[in-house]
């Protein structure tokens, strides 16, 4: 992620980093886990990002990508993010770390995951600094706070 737009700075940004931060952290340690040899640690790990990130993504799609789906130009963008996210969590409900290809698969979706937030830290989140006004930004917040309870 850039370091020089000042999105880091917004305090829904900041918080939607330090979730993404998480999550990849989860993930790479059952990624590891799983290299190790340790099926059962690498499971407890997965099911505790599927759990980080469902939260994460109800407070992102209720807030600040429909106030930036609202622009037209962004629709499609944010659009396509949504749809990653279904996908990955589709794949996280059916995730058996048993199965030797579903190990595969669990590894190229936490690299996916890398590209896929790097869409939203280096494309979405600095946009939305030029894009939205002011009462966005509060409902953006207000949404997310409503969506997870704090």
């Amino acid at each position: 992620m850039c370091h020089y737009c000042g999105c880091r700075d917004i305090p829904l940004i900041k918080e939607f980093i330090a979730e993404h931060e998480a999550v990849t952290d989860l993930g790479g340690d059952a990624v590891r886990a799983l290299e190790a040899g340790d099926r059962a640690r690498a499971a407890s790990l997965a099911a505790e990002m599927t759990v980080l990130l469902r939260r994460h993504w109800a407070g992102e799609e209720a807030g600040l990508f429909r106030v930036m789906a609202e622009n037209e130009e962004y629709a499609g963008y944010v659009a396509a993010l949504v749809t990653e996210h279904r996908e990955l969590d589709a794949f996280l409900t059916g995730l058996d770390l048993d199965e030797p290809a579903q190990r595969e698969a669990f590894v190229s979706a936490v690299s996916e995951l890398h590209d896929h937030i790097a869409k939203e830290e280096d494309g979405l989140f600095p946009a939305s600094l030029t894009e939205l006004t002011g009462e966005q930004w509060n409902r953006a917040m207000s949404a997310r706070r409503d969506v997870r309870g704090a």
